[in-house]
């Protein structure tokens, strides 16, 4: 199986829940389809969703919640 990372595609706070009284919209080991929510990055009060472009299992989050990321930065890997 190969190792694919859902890239940020702009730069703001990384976001790995909807709301903070809700669940992680994915944990390590659950599985993901492709076009499926992973998490959101906030830039300036507005909130993008971040899908995945991969099916399989998520194998490991590269960020931690509410960190800053950049544009193109790797945010999770999922082995497909």
């Amino acid at each position: 199986m190969a190792k694919q990372q859902v890239i940020s595609p702009l730069p703001g706070t990384f976001y790995r829940k909807s709301a903070p009284d809700q669940p992680s919209y994915k944990e390590e080991g659950d599985q993901v389809a492709v076009g499926e929510t992973i998490g959101l990055v906030e830039v300036m009060k507005s909130f993008h969703e971040i899908k995945s472009d991969f099916a399989g299992t998520v194998t490991k989050f590269l960020i931690d919640n509410e960190d800053a990321v950049m544009a193109g930065q790797a945010l999770v890997e999922i082995d497909g």
